[in-house]
């Protein structure tokens, strides 16, 4: 079966999820209502339900108000147009319209004012349904009286009971209205923002764990041995010669001061470039689960597509790329550690991805991208001080030997050597215990400053985001209208194609699936929402169905090649459906003279769910705001009785709706 301008589709091609490129669900509370809710705040919500397109939920808490005694003029006129909203005069039961009956006796009891003449324009217009075109003239009169509010949504909720003369009289303001709504509000630069999902809250690799304590614990040990052999030496040269041997202590002191000085920030540069070295050489070190997997996949295509548009002047793309290889793997490496969390996609964390892509980009510019600070903070003339003092602390050492032991016997000198070998052994652990906890204090406190710095960053840019979002998002109202005022064009180009009026029509349908390749969204409560649909229009006329397709595109309203088709009431053999949990609903439309006709109703949406939502409700809900029900009410009866359904419920032999005197 051909569904528009992508080619051609088959019932295997629906039972995949391919093409389904991101779905989101905007945890919004748009929605809730709480059980001690009062039934004014139950009523609010359920005119919020109505303007949405959800008219079975808005039917519900509207209801639920009215029974715990808030009910008057504007309430009950809500009540109405939920009662009617995507229904046609044939669905309603005979309970419904009991109730309908009963709500009419109670117009006259409610004060006067405007919404009391909406209502009772509704209740006429129900009336007028089999009357003749000649009767409907002060109906449509009071009709235009009414404040533009109260008449587009009479118009757009009882677009399905509405019919012949009474439809032709109104359908040209309905199309002009579509038309000047189709695209306001700036629905061509927002729409996208409704398919966007929520960016999950910035986070940053905390500094590793210290190392200092280790270091610290030896190193008193280590300074006490380095005492003890370093004062037997000084003391022999100091017996053999006290001036030499002040001298001697005195020049070691300083040159241990000046090494110490010079040498403590060269030692740690070294290092912390070292540790940089290493990490660039294997940026999955220390969490090797995230290397190679889907979701790190995932990451390093977002990083790269970034990382492709955010290049600083004077650079082409693969350049960029080559420069910031190593970069581009170690924050891979972090973004992957980090948001590693189950059914957590990376479309919501590309907003930190486009961040850090345009941080390397601005410390490119700025000269700090490979941490140029740290490398280059001793200078030359520090590093040669440093090894001055360390071969004249050498040298000195060997001196206050050779002053202590120059007659000395045997036993005597063995001990001065052990002794300036364990000065030697002992003052370099010392020493590099002491390098390493001071480091590592140092480095504590950098990275942790840095830690702050990043995260302080990363959550400017959560905010800077999530705001715009939250502006541009379109409501839930202006995407239903502006789906609204599609199928109204919709419909109105397929009446002009086949030169109809609504006179012609017996009823007609609109069916919407969802078109693939889309994106999918909605608000917790709410139905699905597609970038692309696929619309399906059955007029039902005395000499048939016809059947008009056609695929939206619903950011510019852009659609396809359309598909016709027409056939006989007695050519419709059989409707039926398919509910598979894993996948969604599948209509199958079954004509005697050609193959089954399979349509993707809805795909599966159980994993979307919150907690506390109802997998009924929620499938209720989306089937409901795609025209199924109607739409399966509609082929089914005419599959099982053709011509005689048509007779039945063409508008000129209903029954007429009587309101109460």
């Amino acid at each position: 079966m051909n569904d528009g301008n992508s080619g051609t589709h088959n019932s295997a091609a629906f039972n995949s999820s391919v093409g389904i490129q991101a779905e989101t669900v905007h945890n919004s509370n748009v929605y809730f209502v709480h059980p001690d809710a009062s039934p004014q705040e139950k009523y609010k919500v359920g005119v919020r339900f109505l303007e949405d397109g959800i008219p079975s939920r808005a039917r519900d808490m509207i209801s639920d108000a009215i029974v715990h005694g808030h009910d008057n003029a504007e309430v009950r006129f809500h009540w109405v147009l939920a009662m009617l909203s995507a229904r046609a005069y044939h669905d309603l039961s005979t309970e419904e319209l009991q109730r309908l009956h009963h709500a009419s006796g109670l117009v006259r009891t409610y004060a006067e004012g405007e919404w009391k003449d909406a209502l009772r324009v509704a209740f006429e217009l129900l009336a007028m349904l089999s009357t003749t075109d000649g009767e409907t003239g002060r109906v449509l009169e009071r009709l235009l009286a009414l404040s533009p509010r109260q008449r587009d949504a009479i118009l757009r909720h009882l677009d399905l009971v509405l019919t012949g003369g009474l439809k032709d009289s109104l359908w040209a303001e309905n199309r002009e209205r579509a038309e000047a709504d189709r695209f306001g509000n700036d629905r061509v630069q927002r729409v996208w923002a409704y398919f966007e999902p929520d960016p999950i809250g910035p986070r940053a690799l905390v500094p590793r764990p210290s190392t200092a304590a280790a270091a610290q614990a030896a190193l008193p040990a280590l300074v006490g041995v380095f005492v003890v052999v370093t004062a037997f030496l000084w003391i022999l040269a100091l017996v053999a010669d006290p001036v030499v041997a002040v001298i001697e202590l005195l020049v070691a002191l300083g040159a241990g001061m000046t090494a110490a000085h010079f040498g403590r920030p060269w030692w740690y540069e070294e290092h912390q470039l070292k540790d940089k070295n290493r990490e660039f050489q294997n940026p999955h070190a220390g969490h090797p689960a995230s290397a190679g997997d889907g979701f790190t996949n995932r990451v390093r295509h977002s990083f790269d597509h970034y990382f492709s548009i955010r290049v600083p002047y004077g650079y082409a793309p693969h350049e960029w790329f080559v420069h910031t290889a190593h970069i581009r793997n170690s924050l891979v490496a972090e973004i992957a550690l980090l948001y590693r969390e189950s059914r957590i996609s990376v479309d919501r964390v590309n907003w930190l991805i486009r961040y850090l892509a345009e941080d390397a980009r601005d410390r490119h510019n700025n000269g700090t991208l490979f941490d140029q600070g740290h490398q280059n903070q001793t200078s030359v003339v520090g590093k040669a001080l440093c090894v001055g003092a360390l071969i004249t602390l050498g040298l000195t050492t060997l001196a206050l030997l050779g002053t202590g032991a120059p007659d000395a016997g045997a036993s005597q000198m063995l001990l001065a050597v052990l002794a300036l070998v364990g000065a030697a052994w002992s003052g370099r652990a010392a020493a590099y215990s002491w390098l390493v906890a001071r480091g590592e204090e140092r480095r504590m406190a950098e990275e942790t400053q840095e830690y702050q710095e990043r995260l302080a960053g990363r959550q400017v840019a959560y905010q800077n985001w999530k705001s715009f979002l939250d502006s541009t998002r379109p409501s839930e109202m202006e995407m239903e209208t502006w789906l609204t005022c599609d199928k109204t064009l919709f419909v109105d180009e397929a009446l002009r194609h086949y030169q109809l009026t609504w006179r012609d029509l017996i009823t007609h349908t609109i069916l919407m699936t969802p078109a693939r390749p889309y994106k999918r969204g909605r608000v917790k409560g709410g139905p699905w929402r597609y970038s692309r649909y696929s619309f399906r229009l059955f007029l039902v006329t005395q000499d048939g169905v016809r059947e008009i397709s056609s695929e939206f595109d619903f950011t510019d309203a852009k659609r396809g090649d359309e598909q016709r088709s027409n056939y006989r009431f007695d050519a419709l053999s059989s409707v039926q459906v398919t509910e598979r949990a894993r996948v969604g609903y599948d209509l199958e439309l079954i004509l005697t003279n050609g193959p089954a006709r399979n349509i993707r109703v809805k795909d599966a949406d159980t994993h979307q769910l919150a907690p506390d939502e109802n997998v009924q409700e929620i499938a209720e809900i989306n089937l409901n705001s795609a025209g199924f029900i109607h739409t399966f009410r509609l082929l089914e009866g005419i599959a099982a009785d053709g011509k005689g359904w048509i007779e039945r419920n063409d508008p000129n032999n209903l029954p007429p709706f009587r309101a109460a005197d």
